[in-house]
């Protein structure tokens, strides 16, 4: 189990202006959060720019690496590289609960002005998961032909085919009202 309090930053103690933090993100990363998940052999690397201000802190999130994934038509494995960046402004406040309930942008979160640190660790989860796309296909090849391992395509062609002695037979008189 990594340290806790990896992922908390103490801004209290920082300097006016930008500072960066970079985290490098593997599997076990997402196991203490949610073991179950899409996509394995995760090599992310998070940056972190957080930029200080009086009343304010601006984060920027920047991910970059790859991880593996399943095709959605035929399930062969995906190396697949990630690529994005997200902002956060996280303004103090005197009363956060109140103006968080209210707040409609979800990329703007309030916290008490006697706050020292803020914990990352979420926003980094969340946004390594909307930067996977959210289709899993094989590349094509040159000629334009799908990528996917035949034998897969084959098989789900042989399972999509209806054998019409197969019906049930109680089903075989609505047959007639199906283009009505």
């Amino acid at each position: 189990m990594g340290n806790r309090h990896e992922y908390e930053i103490a801004f209290v103690g920082l300097k006016p202006g930008e500072h960066e933090f970079v985290y490098e993100i593997d599997d076990s990363f997402f196991e203490e959060i949610q073991p179950q998940q899409d996509f394995t052999n995760v090599h992310v690397t998070v940056k972190l720019i957080l930029d200080k201000k009086s009343s304010f802190l601006m984060l920027k999130f920047e991910i970059g690496g790859t991880v593996q994934l399943s095709c959605d038509i035929c399930g062969n494995p995906l190396q697949t590289n990630l690529w994005d960046d997200f902002e956060v402004l996280i303004k103090m406040v005197n009363d956060p609960e109140q103006m968080n309930a209210e707040e409609e942008d979800p990329d703007v979160y309030y916290i008490s002005r006697t706050e020292s640190h803020i914990n990352v660790k979420n926003w980094i989860y969340e946004f390594i998961n909307l930067s996977i796309p959210l289709q899993h296909t094989c590349t094509n090849k040159p000629d334009g032909s799908l990528g996917c391992n035949q034998e897969a395509l084959e098989m789900l062609k042989k399972l999509t085919k209806r054998d019409p002695e197969s019906d049930n037979p109680i089903w075989k008189g609505l047959d007639k009202f199906r283009n009505n």
